[in-house]
């Protein structure tokens, strides 16, 4: 299966499963290269239908105070995009169906700079981005480039996006849409499910894409209550914020940290199975 028809290929298998999909959000190179890698690589088994992995930044300034932290940890083991790409390619060499969308900002991508970065994302197996500061306005900075070379360009709609703008940022989406179920920051608050539902069905008047739905969902009870009206559930600060806890002294691997992230994944996905 090649890059950015595995998103397709999932979303279609969970609409034949009836459910919806499980997006877990974490930061490549937290804690550290080799402990990131074994978290990655035990998503799938955990129940993560798709994988989002922050690409570290040092100013992350969508991101609440727990993704900002995994970004500064990363950054200080030495986490680089080139070696996100290969913590990528490792995981595609056991992995070959579940997508991995690389979410974060331009800057990184710019300097690396953008079309060798593109090139390198489709041979390393990426299958989408998330790249939350550039607009429609300039597609044809990454968007488009990306797309052409198969990799889904994935937009945030958020509660503010109103009817007028709302076309413009599904114009030239693909994979799915990223629906931004509270306005500030991740974490922040614990989004209503009844207006989430209103606001995915909004969306969907607009667009045949998937909608997933993430910020300041942490629990099983939410993900399912969030699941009754999406295609997909995002959670990221809550698995960010149980790394951290798991941590030893000098924010050190600890020796849970990978089966408390996993077990915690284990718990969220199993919310969605439940008839």
């Amino acid at each position: 299966m090649t890059a950015g028809s595995r998103i397709d290929a999932r979303f279609a298998a969970l609409r034949q499963e009836g459910r919806a999909g499980l997006v877990t959000f974490l930061t490549a190179g937290d804690p550290d290269l080799e402990t990131s890698a074994r978290i990655l690589e035990g998503l799938p088994a955990a129940g993560a239908d798709i994988i989002e992995l922050g690409m570290p930044f040092s100013d992350p300034m969508a991101d609440g105070p727990a993704i900002q932290a995994a970004s500064q940890r990363a950054l200080a083991a030495g986490m680089t995009l080139r070696k996100t790409l290969a913590l990528v390619r490792r995981f595609r060499q056991g992995d070959k169906t579940t997508p991995v969308v690389l979410m974060g900002y331009y800057n990184p991508i710019y300097v690396y700079p953008t079309d060798t970065f593109l090139d390198d994302a489709r041979e390393a197996g990426v299958d989408g981005l998330i790249v939350v500061d550039v607009p429609p306005e300039a597609d044809d900075e990454v968007c488009l480039p990306a797309r052409d070379r198969g990799i889904a360009f994935i937009r945030l709609a958020t509660p503010t996006t109103d009817a007028k703008r709302l076309p413009q940022v599904v114009a030239n989406a693909s994979g799915f849409i990223y629906y931004v179920s509270i306005t500030g920051i991740t974490g922040a608050a614990a989004p209503i499910a009844t207006d989430v539902h209103a606001q995915v069905a909004r969306i969907k008047r607009h667009t045949s894409l998937p909608v997933a739905v993430g910020f300041g969902v942490r629990t099983p009870e939410q993900v399912r209550e969030i699941a009754r009206g999406a295609d997909g559930v995002v959670v990221g600060s809550a698995l960010v914020t149980k790394l951290k806890e798991s941590l030893g002294p000098g924010d050190a691997a600890g020796p849970g940290t990978v089966s408390d992230v996993l077990e915690l994944v284990k718990s969220l996905s199993q919310a969605l199975r439940v008839t």
